[in-house]
């Protein structure tokens, strides 16, 4: 699943092209696409009709639409190949189009859920008082919002009996962080991805979140990350952060800071990648 990176990427697409047209009509070609919106496809794409979208919105790695004059938002979920793309009217279909969204203007473009692997989809969800979709409530802020807590966010981490790359992966706790980000930001913080939250000081937890937002603005300078053609911004273009990676996806490659090759260690159904020498693992102790 994208992280918040590529999906602030797409957020800020939707809002140059998509934000205060009127849609036309809304057409679902694969009923899994909307499989989260329980009333049904017809329900979905009759409740958009006739409707404006207003500023795209964004917690972590999870997007919406507001819709006007309605207490209601489309979210949508990229999963692992989800996309969303403003295309013109004219453009072939793509093999794996499942939603198209037409407007009633003459821009002469639409929006387009293309999703190849079929895990994502779209789907309308009533607004919570702070206007996010109400699947989502539990969602924590992410570390770029201006309203996240760093001090919340501590008192949080010491008193979880865990390890700091599941806690950084907990949503609830923080959001948009994901594996790739995660590594990468561990690694500049010299920290071992099993190090426990318990023994984090204040000011170790500011550095370590100092290196997570430095790794997210860096790569949303560039796009995002993109290993291969299933994350591309809303104008099909791939993110180049994939270039700039210090540890994740670097295994046997030498560490920049030391040299040592960069080891992976499967973690959680997923991969670990960190540098033996400048992440060394912490002392065993029970949790």
């Amino acid at each position: 699943m994208p992280e918040l990176p590529e999906v602030e990427v797409v957020r800020r697409g939707l809002a140059r092209w998509v934000v205060g047209r009127t849609v036309e009509a809304a057409e679902v070609m694969h009923p899994r696409a909307v499989r989260r919106h329980v009333a049904g496809a017809q329900d979905f794409t009759g409740r958009l009709k006739g409707h404006r979208f207003s500023a795209p919105l964004r917690r972590g790695k999870y997007l919406w639409l507001p819709v006007e004059d309605t207490s209601s938002s489309v979210l949508a979920h990229l999963g692992m190949s989800g996309q969303l793309l403003v295309r013109p009217l004219e453009a072939p279909d793509e093999k794996h189009l499942r939603v198209r969204v037409r407007f009633d203007d003459a821009l002469g473009t639409e929006l387009r859920f293309v999703d190849q692997r079929t895990f994502g989809g779209l789907s309308l969800h009533e607004n919570t008082p702070e206007g996010l979709p109400d699947v989502i409530a539990h969602i924590a802020r992410d570390p770029l919002d201006t309203l996240f807590d760093d001090a919340a966010f501590h008192s949080a981490l010491c008193a979880r009996r865990t390890t700091i790359k599941r806690a950084l992966l907990d949503q609830s706790l923080i959001s948009g962080v994901g594996n790739i980000y995660a590594d990468e930001a561990l690694w500049r913080s010299k920290l071992h991805y099993d190090r426990p939250t318990a023994t984090f000081t204040r000011p170790r937890t500011a550095e370590l979140l100092g290196h997570v937002r430095d790794v997210m603005n860096a790569a949303l300078e560039v796009g995002g990350t993109s290993f291969d053609s299933l994350y591309v911004n809303v104008n099909g273009e791939s993110g180049y952060f994939d270039r700039s990676l210090d540890a994740y996806g670097r295994e046997d490659e030498p560490c920049r800071r030391c040299a040592t090759p960069i080891r992976r260690r499967p973690w959680m159904n997923r991969s670990s990648y960190f540098c033996p020498r400048c992440q060394r693992p912490p002392r065993p102790t029970s949790l």
